[in-house]
């Protein structure tokens, strides 16, 4: 069914003036262009706390497009790509931002064999085209998302947009749920650092929208749990099993998957909310020595990524794990086994009667003539950040390509015709609000 949200305190929607103007720069958007720049951002690799070569990218094509652009590092390694277009002054500041770092690396020894025994070709830092989609490591996330941002004040800029407001791009890097990569310390962690560092340094907007998967506005958004659970058992050798007590903790920890899995839609059912649906999953396990299988260890480690709802404390979130691991060990009172919390990432929420959130109702609906529908039922934790630092924040992605992919990740396919639909409606959200005073989008009297 169509959006029934409550109305933003200041009336308003598109002016004859406002849609002459959305309709020039949607004009200005090349296609060509957009493809050209995901092949590129794909073409170098950017494995999270390895931004620095992509973001440096970014940040001279932001500086060609004529924005004023600037590398902005966080160490050798690492860093996030800034560009401005500046309005007249006396309107609101507009932060459209993706990430740019990847999850994989694209090289088979760090890789494989989680992603599989051989590394497939759309997770190589490579672009193809592969049925009229750009394919290769990211292409679609974050890289066209990326490149989406870019285009949109692109084609703002060369519509010659009369903006009141400053429109800024932030490419950001450690975006991806990912801790301590194994290499040197620079490698750094995920966890949206590189948005927090952005922010922190005063690339701030009034609101903000982030490039992220889901082609329908979102104003709320899961947060993330990590926890590591340690299944304790005795150390033995196969030899004498039979001959002394053998409590081996990988059998345990079986019985312990097992019974999360069990919960984990029980926490989904009790947890969910507009929107948001937190999901829970295992995505680890460490025991034993692969070198010497002869040995049971005295240790097995799950480690599980638990999703929040919007407005959960993490600590709330922790008790219920707990509470649930109690209930498999009153099942089975043999385990023995300790937790603890290892991240915490709050989610979010933005009032559905937020400027930003109407805002890009109301230019989806330009774009697609028709009436907004919410995607519910989502779990990604990508506008935590944001919203925890207090700017108002909508998500919003691409539509699905008309020829899906049929790779292994849908993320690394990237259709030209989707992303044109993205930026049409970035724009036109840039035109709503940059072209109004600060007093008209309720934040303030115009000076």
């Amino acid at each position: 069914m169509a959006t029934d949200l409550p109305a933003h305190p200041v009336a308003a929607s598109l002016s004859p003036r406002q849609r002459e103007w959305i309709e020039r720069a949607w004009a200005a958007i090349d296609g060509s262009r957009l493809a050209g720049l995901v092949a590129e951002l794909t073409e170098v690799p950017s494995p999270t706390g390895d931004e620095r070569a992509v973001a440096e990218l970014a940040s001279r094509y932001l500086r060609d497009a004529g924005l004023d652009a600037w590398y902005q590092p966080m160490d050798d390694r690492r860093g996030n790509a800034i560009g401005r277009l500046a309005g007249a002054g006396a309107g609101p500041t507009l932060l459209l931002c993706a990430p740019i770092d990847t999850a994989f690396t694209g090289n088979p020894a760090e890789d494989c064999p989680g992603v599989g025994l051989e590394l497939p070709d759309q997770l190589r830092p490579r672009a193809s085209i592969q049925d009229g989609n750009i394919v290769g490591l990211g292409a679609e996330n974050p890289k066209g998302f990326a490149a989406c941002v870019v285009g949109a004040a692109e084609a703002v800029r060369r519509a010659g947009v009369p903006l009141r407001g400053d429109v800024l791009v932030g490419l950001f890097g450690g975006s991806m749920p990912i801790d301590q990569r194994p290499g040197p310390p620079s490698h750094g962690a995920g966890l949206q650092t590189g948005c927090a560092y952005m922010l922190q340094k005063g690339v701030r907007g009034d609101f903000a929208i982030l490039a992220k998967p889901g082609y329908a506005v979102a104003w709320e958004s899961a947060g993330m749990c990590w926890f590591r659970i340690r299944v304790l058992g005795k150390l033995s050798y196969t030899g004498v099993r039979h001959l002394l007590p053998y409590a081996n903790p990988i059998v345990a920890a079986a019985k312990v998957v097992e019974g999360l899995e069990a919960w984990f839609p029980e926490y989904t059912a009790r947890n969910t909310t507009e929107l948001v649906a937190p999901q829970g999953a295992i995505g680890a396990i460490e025991g034993g020595w692969s070198y010497k299988p002869a040995f049971t260890p005295a240790v097995c480690t799950l480690y599980v990524d638990l999703r929040t709802a919007p407005s959960a404390d993490p600590m709330d979130v922790g008790a219920q794990l707990g509470q649930a691991l109690a209930a498999i060990q009153a099942v089975h009172p043999e385990i023995e086994l300790t937790w603890e919390m290892t991240a915490a990432l709050p989610g979010g929420r933005t009032d559905p009667a937020s400027w930003i959130v109407r805002s890009a109702i109301r230019a989806w609906e330009h774009v697609e003539g028709q009436p907004h529908v919410p995607r519910t039922h989502t779990s990604g934790a990508d506008t935590s950040m944001l919203r925890a630092l207090g700017v108002p924040t909508v998500q919003l992605g691409m539509p699905p390509a008309a020829k899906p992919f049929g790779g292994t990740f849908s993320m690394e396919a990237c259709n030209v015709g989707s992303m044109e639909r993205l930026v049409r409606c970035l724009v036109a959200t840039i035109v709503d609000t940059c072209t109004r005073t600060r007093a008209e989008v309720g934040l303030g009297r115009a000076t």
